[in-house]
Parts: C-alpha cells; sequence; structure tokens
C-alpha cells in the first residue's frame, strides 16, 4: 500500500514500513526495502511523502527468504504505485493563450 501527502518541500520524501508479521525474515525485509528506495529514487515524484507499508504476506520461513520472483513482482507493484502519483502530481498542460492583439 503507498500512502501519500503533499508536502511542502522542492523535493520528495519516503517511509518504508515492512512488518515482521508479513515478511518473518530480515533479509526479505531489507530487500523489500532496498527495492523501494532505488524506485522511489528513479521515479519522478512530486513534492509528496509516501510511507509504503505491506499489506499482506509475501513469503514465510520454510521457503527461500528472496527470489527473482519475489523481486520483479515488487517492482511492478511499486513501479505501478509510483507511476500513479508522478502521473497525478504532474501539473496538467494549460491551452496557450491567444496572442495579444495588435
Amino acid at each position: 500500500m503507498l500512502y501519500t501527502c503533499p508536502n511542502n518541500l522542492p523535493h520528495a520524501r519516503l517511509g518504508v514500513v515492512a512488518a515482521k508479521r508479513f515478511a518473518p525474515r530480515a533479509v526479505t525485509r531489507n530487500t523489500i526495502k532496498r527495492i523501494t528506495r532505488e524506485l522511489f529514487r528513479t521515479t519522478g515524484l512530486p513534492a509528496i511523502d509516501c510511507v509504503v507499508r505491506l499489506s499482506r504476506p509475501v513469503n514465510s520461513k520454510d521457503g527461500p527468504a528472496t527470489t527473482a520472483k519475489l523481486k520483479a513482482e515488487l517492482r511492478v507493484e511499486l513501479t505501478r504505485l509510483f507511476s500513479a502519483q508522478a502521473r497525478i502530481g504532474r501539473p496538467t498542460a494549460l491551452p496557450s493563450a491567444p496572442p495579444p492583439p495588435p
């Protein structure tokens, strides 16, 4: 989940919440945070505060801590969330004003 709020700074800020109950292994939580920060830096976001929070379990202790599939799914979801905010925050193009009369 992505929560946003406008801020008065010239840049966007990020917070990441990776709860232990949704990602029981520290390796998984660190991977989630690393990928989130990477995509946040590469997406041109307006001046907003963003908080990314896991809303469902991503894996359990019995499987591998991280997989290529998990990383790919995470990238797709975060790209979708950040792209939506980048589109919302951009000023819309206004039609040009007619030239002043001579």
